[in-house]
């Protein structure tokens, strides 16, 4: 095992909370979702996409005495400005064309529960004045119905948008974001809480581990060094989705990021950075090349394994001074700079000319 590796436990089963931390943004956030859950007032969440705000919505329901009743999500952004008010109100057949029979909306089907209106800044003006009204007396007609339907929801909305700016611009109903805004919860980024990362990163791997049903547990910190130095404009989706390119790469129990990937991460110009950048990528090409026999190309060699072409990793070979014939000579337990925690003692060892590289 490498002497710089982190390593993670494997789950026998899925946690059911995805809510991930121990920063202290993190703990305000879930002492605010404590303090509300309990009661029925609205709840305005914003943050950045990828922040998790469907998560601390759920979670809100989860610990509320609603959490028996359904749990309805609407996606305003998602759905034609044409359709929406069918989706959230319901309508009668005959209502409008194609209306060829009686459906539910989301509001009746979120009975006794939790409506979350997600993207709720992209709300079209127009059924603005009906979501206040439902707001207010918990009441509304179907399209094309005349008869009152009475139901007790909770409301939970959620955006990315500056509301009090687009109410200023009049693009929002400044009585209907008061109305949502009785209690708001302010997500923070990832790149405020990168003490997070680690804890998120581990939560991931586990997580994604037992789904492809993978044995990867360990990660080399120096690409825990990387990853908590990116800025993660996607935030915690984005961070997702790297460490399942990851563990979908990986073949062994630690887990590989490709070159380009680590290249994508890496945001500064510091010394540091590029020499990190440098030693991660430098092991795991040797990687590659051990797992592989030290062949280049083909349809089995480390080209392919690392998703380049071959005249590519040459030249990246040669950058680095990696010859394959020395990783293919010296297969022994990693050294400390290891990506993968067994490569080569090559760090230790004078290349010859990479010229030599086969393939």
């Amino acid at each position: 095992m490498a002497a710089n590796a982190i390593i993670c436990i494997p789950l026998e089963s899925t946690s059911k909370s995805e809510i991930v931390g121990s920063s202290r943004a993190f703990r305000c956030v879930c002492n605010l979702v404590q303090m509300v859950a309990g009661t029925d007032s609205a709840v305005l969440i914003h943050g950045e996409t990828g922040t998790g705000k469907e998560l601390v919505a759920k979670a809100i329901h989860e610990q509320s005495s609603r959490r028996r009743g359904p749990y309805v999500r609407v996606n305003c952004a998602a759905i034609p400005a044409g359709l929406l008010e069918s989706e959230l109100f319901g309508h009668e057949r005959g209502a409008f064309t194609g209306a060829l029979t009686q459906t539910t909306g989301r509001f009746q089907l979120a009975h006794t529960g939790t409506l979350f209106l997600d993207e709720i800044g992209d709300l079209p003006l127009e059924l603005q004045p009906k979501l206040l009204r439902v707001l207010q007396e918990q009441e509304f007609e179907k399209l094309g119905s005349t008869r009152t339907t009475r139901v007790d929801v909770r409301i939970v909305a959620a955006t990315n948008q500056d509301l009090p700016q687009m109410v200023r611009e009049r693009q929002f109903r400044a009585d209907l974001f008061y109305r949502l805004n009785v209690f708001p919860i302010d997500l923070p980024p990832l790149r405020a809480r990168t003490e997070d990362i680690p804890l998120l990163v581990d939560h991931f791997i586990r997580k994604l581990a037992l789904r492809m049903n993978r044995e990867v547990w360990e990660l080399p910190k120096e690409v825990m060094e990387i990853l908590q130095h990116y800025d993660w404009p996607g935030n915690i989706r984005e961070l997702q989705n790297v460490i399942e390119r990851a563990v979908i790469m990986s073949s062994g129990t630690e887990l590989r990021l490709s070159p380009c990937e680590l290249k994508g991460l890496i945001t500064g110009d510091s010394p540091e950075a590029l020499r990190t950048l440098v030693e991660a990528e430098r092991a795991h090409i040797r990687e590659a090349l051990r797992q592989v026999n030290g062949v280049v190309g083909g349809r089995n060699g480390a080209a392919s394994r690392l998703g380049m072409a071959r005249t590519t990793l040459i030249s990246r070979m040669r950058k680095l001074g990696i010859n394959p014939e020395k990783v293919r000579a010296i297969d022994i337990p990693a050294s400390r700079n290891s990506v993968f925690g067994r490569s080569t003692m090559a760090d230790s060892v004078s290349e010859a000319s990479p010229d030599r590289c086969p393939g």
